[in-house]
C-alpha cells in the first residue's frame, strides 16, 4: 500500500498544483473520495469553514502545505476505511489513465459470470454474447476516452485481458462507444452502456454485438452506487 498511495498522492499534488483552480480540484478529490468536508476537516483539526474557504476560493489559494496535509489527510482516511479508494486510482494510474477518463480497472481472482455482474450494476442484458464469464472490468467516460485517447490507449482500456467488461458512462444512445469498439480490435466479452434504458438505445447497437459476439447490456444506475456495486463483485 505504501508504494500505492506514494505514487498518488504524487499525481494529486501535480493536478492541484498545476490546476488554475487548486480549490476546485481539491474539492473533486475529496468527493472523488468520498469523503465529507466536516470528516476531512475534523482530521485536519480545523473548522469546516476553512476547507469550504479553500476548496471555493474565497482562500487564497492553498500553499504546498496545505495541498499536502489534504492529501495525506484524504489518504489516511481511505485507508483507515480499508484502502479501496487507494488501490482503486491507483490500478487507473498504473495503466497509464487520467482519472476522468476510466474511473475504475479491475482484474478478478477468478472468473465471474455475467449474470452475476448484470445484477450488481442493475444491468438489462439486450443481446447475450459467446462468452457468459469475465475476468475484470474497466468502467470509462466514454465522451472523454473517444476525444482524448488513441487507438493504442483505447486498447489498454481492455487491462490484462479482453475477457473482461467494458462500462461506457455518459452514453445517451450508444452509438458513439460502439463504432469505437468496430476500430479497435479484439472486441471485449460484454458491454455495459450506462445512463440510459433500452428504448433509448442506438437501433443498430444489437445487430453490431451479435456480429462480434459480445454481450449488451444497460444500465441507468447512479454512477456512484454503481462504482461501489462493482467492488463487491471482484
Amino acid at each position: 500500500m505504501t508504494d500505492l498511495r506514494h505514487t498518488l498522492a504524487q499525481r494529486i499534488a501535480g493536478e492541484v498544483v498545476l490546476s488554475d483552480d487548486p480549490g476546485g480540484t481539491l474539492r473533486k478529490w475529496r468527493t472523488d473520495f468520498d469523503v465529507a468536508q466536516t470528516a476531512l476537516a475534523d482530521h485536519l483539526d480545523v473548522s469546516p469553514s476553512v476547507v469550504s474557504d479553500y476548496e471555493s476560493g474565497r482562500r487564497r489559494s492553498p500553499g504546498i502545505g496545505v495541498v499536502r496535509r489534504v492529501i495525506e489527510a484524504l489518504l489516511d482516511i481511505d485507508e483507515a476505511r480499508g484502502g479501496t479508494h487507494v488501490r482503486q486510482f491507483a490500478r487507473v494510474i498504473s495503466a497509464g489513465f487520467e482519472s476522468d477518463i476510466v474511473y475504475d480497472l479491475r482484474e478478478y481472482s477468478a472468473t465471474v459470470p455475467i449474470s452475476r455482474f448484470y445484477d450488481a450494476i442493475d444491468a438489462e442484458e439486450v443481446v447475450e454474447g459467446t462468452q457468459r464469464t469475465i475476468a475484470g472490468h474497466t468502467v470509462i467516460n466514454s465522451i472523454e476516452a473517444i476525444t482524448r485517447l488513441s487507438s493504442e490507449e483505447f486498447y489498454r482500456l481492455y487491462g490484462q485481458s479482453t475477457n473482461r467488461a467494458l462500462v461506457f458512462t455518459d452514453v445517451t444512445r450508444g452509438e458513439s462507444p460502439l463504432v469505437a469498439l468496430r476500430v479497435v480490435t479484439p472486441t471485449p466479452s460484454a458491454v455495459v452502456l450506462h445512463g440510459m434504458d433500452r428504448d433509448a438505445l442506438w437501433e443498430h447497437a444489437p445487430a453490431l454485438a451479435r456480429v462480434d459476439g459480445f454481450s449488451l447490456a444497460v444500465t441507468d444506475a447512479d454512477l456512484d452506487a454503481m462504482l461501489d456495486a462493482l467492488r463487491t463483485v471482484a
